[in-house]
């Protein structure tokens, strides 16, 4: 199965109480989404390999630590997973960014996509496929399995909040990934929602409530 990390930081639980409160504004919880998305690139990049550089300080030679070289991509799931790009570039400004489009049809709740665009040489990429909700898992397992028909192996995938239902799906389907969730809820409801979850991730980052 998948290797699964649910966040247990203090802050990424307290930012995630602000964005569940239906009383939480659009642009603080645009800023709250991006913010728990930094955090979790931090805690989800801890692994990233070094090499040792010589460099001149002001005072004299040393010896630093840089990242070697290692290409990564965010590819968020459109729309609302838009809404993390910009706090996990602050981290990894260098990443190149992809997008793959996908609606939910409300009757069946099967992801349709409608978009895909990624960076020309993903498949050499580390690649984080971002989403805030998982939900039913479809767009998800659809996403990466995108991804891997580009000749993607090395992927993982973030959440804010996830329902066990759709995290069950995941892991069955694409057992070769990490999966970074920074809260599991309860469950559906009958319209394909999360319980407690928060709404509409993608309405209430861009108020088209």
């Amino acid at each position: 199965m998948a290797n699964v990390f649910i966040m247990e930081h203090p802050l990424i639980k307290h930012k995630i109480g602000i964005i569940r409160d239906m009383n939480t504004g659009t642009k603080e919880f645009r800023e709250m989404i991006s913010e728990i998305a930094m955090l979790e690139t931090y805690e989800s990049t801890r692994d990233l390999k070094l090499e040792e550089v010589e460099i001149e300080t002001p005072m004299s030679p040393t010896t630093v630590e840089r990242l070697c070289g290692k290409k990564l991509a965010i590819v968020p799931i459109l729309r609302a997973g838009l809404g993390m790009v910009p706090g996990m570039q602050a981290l990894i400004p260098s990443a190149k960014v992809g997008h793959i489009g996908m609606y939910r049809d409300h009757d069946t709740l099967q992801p349709i996509e409608y978009y895909c665009k990624l960076p020309a040489d993903v498949e050499e990429r580390d690649v984080f496929v971002v989403d805030p909700m998982l939900a039913t898992g479809g767009s998800a397992c659809d996403a990466i399995a995108q991804l891997k028909k580009h000749g993607c192996k090395r992927i993982r995938f973030l959440c804010i909040i996830a329902a066990p239902e759709g995290l069950k799906k995941l892991q069955e389907e694409h057992p070769d990934i990490d999966i970074i969730v920074g809260a599991l809820d309860d469950h559906l409801n009958d319209k394909g929602y999360i319980v407690p979850g928060l709404g509409d991730a993608g309405d209430r980052i861009f108020g088209t409530m």
